[in-house]
């Protein structure tokens, strides 16, 4: 990549977005013209897909829990640093995979991505010992970090601002769906034929959604946006990025290392998308905390059987996930231009919510009165997703979303995934093993969080006012040259 096309990308982007300051909303009441043909649904399904074995290659560790400690005689907190394991290398790579998105083919992107995390997950199979599987479940980390980004920028440039929240609904039921079979599957396979066929099982789906990858269209960056103010591109796909090394391979990491800087300065200056990345690390420590140890809270405290514990975990995460999703994007899309700063307000309210019922359900209750409560307060938590995602795009330029995905990936990773089960694992151990002492202890700080993501909402329409007038304004800069050039003989 040449200095030429970095610092293009630059300042094409960063003072027209930032530095203007909008005299009113007129960006947003822009006529909105459809689409001369329906858009296709096909490529909101087709990115679900990629989450699915993502996270069912993830999660299968979760119902192998019983089974691997019987295997290399561990306790809660080797398994923790197990299920936390690929945190190294998703922090390393998923910053870098967003300067990436916003600069090359992302669809080509995630179908490599997807091949390679397919084989490391079969490979877990022939583990040989428990540091390396530790070691492998490290290296999968590469496969989120590098996909979060791309799939991210795609589904905000396949679907306008009317319906991003239904387009990231529809995919992040899929992830549910991968975090509930993945967990599923791997209890009773581990239980029938052992561990090992639990990690060659979960490895096969990966080819085939990585084909689906490779046949999806490569949109124009910004063509949704630009869709919302009612102009539309030509059907044709967007220009093939320039080779990454054309220059040799240092002069790419200087370009790397200087866009990225410049890119996630640009970023931090978005009032909501600060605000929004504490809203996103509350809500994924609260799903990846309860989520990793939740089978052996039925187990434990609940004294379900192994095996049935994971499917009843399973259950919980598909029957309350998936309602709440979908119901969730939908709320999204709908309350977008009828409450202030919604798709910020909205997840703050059902973290708050959904983690109430949550905390109930770590009362001595019957097993049944558990799972409903639990699943009410899924339900509730997983409507904040879409919102989430689709108020990241609005308040992101196009060009940059790559990079706000991925610093949304690092945060989910690093505050979720990474230390929340960690953190419970250790908590669990100081008190005898008692994983509901445990969760009433991480759930208090949830409540902090979801009222300083409220605050985003004061922020959110103006951010993404930003954004479209920012395109107006280039594109009446362009009719100023062309009807310049006209006059000059």
């Amino acid at each position: 990549m040449s200095d030429d096309v970095h610092h293009q990308h630059e300042e094409t982007f960063e003072p027209a977005t930032l530095g203007a300051t909008p005299s009113s909303a007129d960006a947003l009441e822009a006529p909105v013209a459809p689409p001369r043909a329906p858009m296709s649904s096909w490529p909101m399904y087709a990115l679900g897909l990629v989450l699915l074995v993502d996270q069912m290659d993830q999660s299968i560790v979760r119902g192998m829990v019983t089974s691997l400690k019987a295997e290399f005689g561990v306790g809660d907190f080797a398994i923790g640093l197990l299920t936390s394991s690929f945190i190294l290398v998703n922090g390393i790579i998923t910053l870098p995979a967003g300067y990436l998105a916003d600069r090359w083919h992302r669809t080509r992107t995630i179908g490599h991505t997807v091949l390679g995390w397919s084989a490391i997950t079969a490979l877990g199979a022939a583990a040989p010992n428990f540091t390396a599987l530790v070691a492998l479940r490290a290296a999968l980390g590469f496969g989120q970090g590098i996909t979060e980004p791309s799939a991210g920028s795609l589904l905000a440039d396949y679907y306008p601002l009317e319906r991003r929240g239904r387009a990231f609904s529809i995919q992040q039921i899929l992830l549910f769906v991968g975090i509930g079979s993945g967990i599923g599957i791997g209890g009773v396979i581990s239980e029938q034929w052992g561990w090992r066929w639990g990690f060659a099982v979960a490895g096969m789906p990966g080819v085939l959604v990585a084909i689906v990858a490779y046949r999806l269209r490569e949109p124009r960056r910004g063509a949704s946006d630009r869709l919302h103010l009612g102009i539309e591109d030509d059907d044709v796909e967007a220009e093939l990025a320039q080779p990454l090394f054309d220059h040799g391979f240092r002069h790419f990491l200087r370009d790397m290392w200087d866009g990225l800087k410049a890119d996630l300065r640009t970023i931090m200056r978005i009032t909501t998308m600060r605000y929004a990345l504490v809203g996103i690390a509350v809500l994924q420590f609260t799903v990846f905390g309860i989520s990793t140890w939740l089978p052996q809270f039925y187990e434990r405290q609940l004294h379900v059987a192994a095996g049935k514990a994971e499917g009843v975990v399973g259950a919980l995460i598909i029957l309350g996930g998936i309602p709440g999703i979908l119901l969730g994007g939908r709320v999204a899309d709908y309350f977008n231009d009828k409450v202030r700063g919604a798709r910020m307000a909205i997840p703050a309210y059902c973290i708050m919510v959904g983690t109430t019922f949550f905390a109930i359900s770590y009362i001595h209750m019957p097993v049944a009165a558990v799972f409903v409560t639990q699943m009410l307060g899924l339900f509730v938590i997983v409507m904040a997703i879409p919102a989430l995602r689709a108020g990241l795009s609005d308040a992101v330029p196009a060009n940059l979303r790559g990079a706000g995905f991925g610093a949304f990936n690092i945060v989910t990773v690093v505050l979720g995934a990474a230390s929340a089960p960690l953190i419970v694992s250790a908590l669990s151990q100081i008190f005898d093993n008692n994983l509901r002492t445990a969760f009433l202890i991480v759930t208090p700080p949830v409540y902090l969080g979801a009222f300083i993501l409220l605050r985003a909402r004061d922020h959110l329409e103006a951010d993404t006012a930003k954004i479209f007038e920012a395109i107006l304004t280039a594109m009446q800069e362009q009719k100023d040259r062309e009807a310049l050039d006209t006059e000059t003989p």
